[in-house]
Parts: C-alpha cells; sequence; structure tokens
C-alpha cells in the first residue's frame, strides 16, 4: 500500500500539513481530500491508497486548527468561510488539473462553499456525508454571544487531562466507532494525537469544540449547492448522519448522482474505505 509523503506549506497565511499519494505512472489532475470536524487528512490513507494503486495522485491536508497545521492565536475564531480562503490558496499550490474535490463532513461543507464559489477551480466535486450541520432552531441573541464568549476563555485555559498513551487514544477512538478495525484505530491515534509532558493530548485546537456566535443557515447553504455547475457525486453511510431539512439539500444539487455504502456509518473513510474508493475512482474516471 501507498504511504503519503508530508510536507508543510503556507496558505492564507497559516501554516498547512500537506500529504500526498503519489503513483508511479500518475494520470492527469488530483484528487484533493478535505476532511472533517476534528479529523486530520491521513485519516484518507486507505482511500487515498487505493486510489493511487489505481494511478491518481491523490493530495490530503490538516484544516487549520488540525493536526499538524497551525492553530490561530489568541484572539482569533474559527469560521466556515475562512475554509474557503484556506482553500483558495491551497489549490494552486498542491493540485493540478483536472480537480477532483473530496470532502467529509465538514469538509464537505467547506468544499462545497469553495466550488459554488469558485466553479471554474473545481472539476468535480464529492461530498461525503458533507450536506452540513443541522440548523439550529431560532437566531443568537445576547445570551448565546455571552455563553460563546464565556466557552472561548474557558477552552483556552482549561489543561487538557492527558492520555496514557496511543493505545488509550485508539481506545477512545472505538468507543465511538464500534466498526472500526483495531489496527487502524491506533494508526489513527498516532496521527491525530501530539506529546505533551504528561502524555497524549488530540492535536485539534480545543476552540473547535465551541459553538460560534454565527449559527449554521441552511437557505444561505442552498444557494452555494444550487451553484454547483461540475458534476457532484454524494456517498452516504446506510447509518450516516441526516439533518431534518436532508432531503431539501439533496435537492439542491441537482442532477448529482447518490450512492450509498450499505451497513456504513459516518466516518466512510475510516471503516468503509475500500467502497468509497471504488465510488470515487469510478467518478473520477469518467
Amino acid at each position: 500500500m501507498i504511504e503519503p509523503t508530508g510536507k508543510t506549506i503556507r496558505a492564507n497565511g497559516l501554516l498547512h500539513r500537506v500529504w500526498t499519494w503519489e503513483p508511479e505512472s500518475p494520470r492527469p489532475g488530483t484528487i484533493l481530500c478535505a476532511h472533517g470536524f476534528l479529523d486530520v487528512g491521513r485519516s484518507f490513507h486507505w482511500t487515498a491508497a487505493r486510489l493511487a494503486a489505481h494511478g491518481h495522485r491523490v493530495v490530503a491536508f490538516d484544516w487549520r486548527g488540525h493536526g499538524e497545521s497551525q492553530w490561530l492565536p489568541e484572539g482569533a475564531y474559527y469560521y466556515f468561510f475562512d475554509y474557503v480562503a484556506d482553500l483558495a490558496d491551497l489549490v494552486p499550490q498542491v493540485a493540478t488539473r483536472p480537480l477532483t474535490l473530496l470532502g467529509h463532513s465538514m469538509g464537505g461543507t467547506a468544499s462545497a462553499l469553495f466550488a459554488g464559489s469558485h466553479p471554474e477551480l473545481v472539476d468535480r466535486l464529492v461530498l461525503v456525508e458533507g450536506l452540513g450541520p443541522e440548523a439550529p432552531e431560532g437566531l443568537p441573541g445576547p445570551d448565546h454571544v455571552r455563553r460563546w464568549v464565556d466557552s472561548v476563555r474557558e477552552a483556552r485555559e482549561r489543561r487538557l487531562r492527558p492520555m496514557a498513551s496511543i493505545e488509550e487514544a485508539a481506545e477512545k477512538l472505538l468507543v465511538r466507532n464500534s466498526d472500526l478495525p483495531p489496527d487502524r484505530a491506533r494508526r489513527l491515534a498516532a496521527w491525530s494525537v501530539r506529546e505533551v509532558e504528561d502524555g497524549y493530548v488530540w492535536s485539534f485546537d480545543p476552540v473547535h469544540r465551541t459553538k460560534g456566535p454565527y449559527p449554521f443557515r441552511p437557505e444561505v447553504f442552498l444557494e452555494f449547492l444550487r451553484a454547483l455547475s461540475m458534476p457532484v457525486l454524494l456517498v452516504e453511510g446506510e447509518r450516516g448522519y441526516r439533518t431534518r431539512d436532508h432531503e431539501e439539500r439533496v435537492a439542491a444539487l441537482g442532477p448529482a448522482r447518490r450512492l450509498q455504502i450499505p451497513g456504513a456509518g459516518h466516518m466512510l473513510h475510516w471503516t468503509a474505505p475500500e467502497a468509497l474508493a471504488e465510488a470515487i475512482e469510478r467518478f473520477a474516471s469518467e
């Protein structure tokens, strides 16, 4: 199985960790993978390596504040449209055309926002469980903003309780993903933690766990879905994530192809990488 090579590049003013699965005789173009919330780019490994074995050049990266990419300084915050600006700077540095942009979960939402606003840069779009989060009921008010300010302050001041070992981190992944093979869980854990003085902590910025001051607005997101002019593949797990208005979001994609992977949950690239790679291979090769 092809292993990736890593490098760090500056994009949109921040250092981003980038991983590339390079076949011996690559086809034209790049498949660029955008991971989801609290995940890392290397978690696409089992899907990416299979695609690389078919001649596809595959690239994945860690979003800002995730994995080995740079955290924001105190006083800054993570907003969805910042990810769009990051992609606008990353794409020309790491990808060649034709570009297949693949986004999982939060990465799918960001990829749809990018492809809708920059359609001339994306030749194909794959959304893996990536049609956005559930919209909160009602609009934010003073109490919401006060809680946000307090939660960010607490996240920055709280001392994280370290895990004693990589194995403990892997066990935590298995608790939330019972269909994940243990050997795969250990590799994921090793890629997803950083070592501290008395153990290991997750590598993402704890501020990500706070709820931002601006709620997700489905009516805005729908405009981006309707603006997608390139071929789109929507891949869902049979037991995956669905919002109350999921079918309305699917309908906004127009003639997009839709594939459901039997028995799979939300983390398709972790637990069903073979089926996911097969679906992407067919789509990217047309």
